[in-house]
C-alpha cells in the first residue's frame, strides 16, 4: 500500500509514520508537510533513511504540490495537516480556516481526480463542543466553541458533502486529547512537563476543572491503522481512551512524576469559550476490534520519561533555536 500522510512532521503525524513503518514494513509512505513552526523533521530521524519513506515539503492548500504526488499513484491519503492550537486560533483565526478547510478541499479534489481509494480526515472531539453528562456519539450535533474547532467542524462537513455529492471514498476520525513523545511544547502536558523540569510556573486556566479524555498517541495511531484497513467508507469513528482527567489532576500527576512542588501551579484567567468537558463514545470503533493499550498512568510514565531523555529536543524549541534553524533551512511559513 502507498499512503500519502499530510502533516507528517507534526506530533501525531510523525508518531503515525513511525508506527506504520514498524507495523507494515512493506508499505510506502510519503510525508507532505509545510513545515510550519510545529513541524519538525527531527521527529522522523529514525526513519529518514528507510527506503519506504520519503518527505516532500509542500502545502496541502497548493493543488500542484498535492497533485504532483498523487499523479504518481497513491492508495490512500490520511490528513493530519492542520492548525490545532486553540489559543492561536483565537488570535489568528484566518490561518485555521485556510489550512483546515481549504486544505481539506484541495485534498478531496485530488482524491476524485486520481481515483484514490480512501481518504481519512483526522478530526477532533472538540467539534462536538462541551457536554456535562454522558458522551458524544458520531451522530450527535456539532457545536464548536473556538475558531479551531469550528474550522475542523467545517472540514468534516465538507468531507461528508463530497461523499454525498461525488461519492468520494472518505472516512472521518474524531479523537480525544493526545499526549506522548515529541508533542510541541505549547500543549498542556509537554508545556507543563518541561516547565516543571525548569522550575517554571505551570499556568492553569480558571480553577483547573476542565475535563478531557486523554489518549496516548500510539493508541491513536493504532486506531487509525484499524480504520484504514477495516473502516467503512462514509463513516465517522470516535477515538477515545475513557481516561478522563481534570487539568488540575493532569498537572498534579506531572509534578509528581518529575518530583516538583505544587507551589509551581499558578491559576490564571480562563480563555474565551473554554469548554468544560469533552467525552466521546468509542464503541463503534471498538467493534472493529480496536481498543486502547495504555492507561493514563502508563502513558504519562512513558511521556515524562521521553521528555527527560530528550531535553535537547524541547530546549531548542522553547529557546527559539529550532525556529531560527527551520526558517533558515526551509523559509518562512
Amino acid at each position: 500500500m502507498k499512503i500519502l500522510v499530510t502533516g507528517g512532521a507534526g506530533f501525531i503525524g510523525s508518531n503515525f509514520i513511525r508506527y506504520m513503518l514498524k507495523q507494515h514494513p512493506d508499505y510506502k509512505i510519503i510525508n507532505l508537510d509545510k513545515l510550519t513552526y510545529a513541524g519538525n523533521l527531527e521527529n522522523l530521524k529514525e526513519v529518514e533513511d528507510n527506503p519506504n519513506y520519503s518527505f516532500v515539503k509542500g502545502d496541502i492548500c497548493n493543488d500542484k504540490a498535492v497533485e504532483g504526488i498523487c499523479e504518481k499513484g497513491i492508495d490512500a491519503i490520511i490528513n493530519f495537516a492542520a492548525e490545532t492550537h486553540v489559543d492561536r486560533s483565537i488570535t489568528d483565526p484566518q490561518a485555521f480556516i485556510k489550512t483546515d478547510i481549504f486544505g481539506a478541499q484541495t485534498l478531496l479534489e485530488a482524491v476524485n481526480k486520481y481515483k484514490i481509494k480512501k481518504y481519512i480526515q483526522v478530526s477532533t472531539d472538540e467539534v462536538y463542543g462541551s457536554i456535562n453528562d454522558g458522551s458524544f456519539k458520531e451522530t450527535d450535533f456539532l457545536d464548536p466553541s473556538s475558531p479551531y474547532s469550528a474550522s475542523k467542524a467545517g472540514a468534516d462537513l465538507l468531507v461528508l458533502a463530497y461523499k454525498r455529492t461525488f461519492d468520494t471514498p472518505v472516512i472521518i476520525t474524531r479523537c480525544s486529547n493526545n499526549y506522548g513523545p515529541s508533542q510541541y511544547p505549547e500543549k498542556l502536558i509537554p508545556l507543563f512537563t518541561t516547565n516543571a523540569m525548569e522550575d517554571k510556573e505551570l499556568p492553569i486556566y480558571g480553577k483547573g476543572e476542565n475535563v478531557r479524555d486523554w489518549i496516548y498517541v500510539e493508541d491513536h495511531c493504532s486506531a487509525i491503522d484499524s480504520i484504514l484497513h477495516k473502516g467503512e467508507i462514509g463513516e465517522i469513528y470516535n477515538v477515545g481512551a475513557d481516561q478522563e482527567k481534570t487539568n488540575l489532576e493532569v498537572t498534579e500527576a506531572i509534578l509528581k512524576a518529575v518530583d516538583k512542588p505544587k507551589s509551581l501551579i499558578k491559576f490564571v484567567k480562563d480563555r474565551p469559550g473554554h469548554d468544560l468537558r469533552y467525552a466521546i463514545d468509542s464503541s463503534k470503533l471498538q467493534k472493529l476490534g480496536w481498543k486502547p493499550k495504555y492507561d493514563f498512568e502508563k502513558g504519562m510514565e512513558l511521556t515524562v520519561e521521553w521528555y527527560q531523555k530528550n531535553e535537547d529536543w524541547w530546549r531548542k524549541i522553547k529557546s527559539g533555536e529550532y525556529l531560527k534553524y527551520y526558517k533558515k533551512q526551509y523559509g518562512r511559513r
